[in-house]
């Protein structure tokens, strides 16, 4: 059994400051008329996401709204 995993998030608050930005992601969620959406609504209903980013680089590239394919990859043992 692969222990990948895909999840759809989508950016649901954005706390800036003067040196980072707080980005908090959920797990779409079903009762959507966008088919992709119900799918990855049953196979993960619920979950969330939040991120501190120190980088200004990243400041300003996340918006409300916005949806991401999270992939979570095993990292090999060393």
């Amino acid at each position: 059994m692969s222990k990948q995993m895909r999840a759809k998030m989508r950016v649901t608050s954005i706390t800036r400051n003067g040196y980072s930005e707080v980005v908090e992601f959920q797990a779409v969620y079903g009762g959507s008329t966008n088919a992709e959406d119900n799918t990855y609504a049953s196979a993960t209903p619920s979950g969330s996401i939040k991120l501190q980013i120190d980088n200004k680089a990243l400041h300003g590239v996340y918006n409300p709204d916005d949806t991401f394919y999270v992939d979570f990859i095993p990292v090999p043992k060393t």
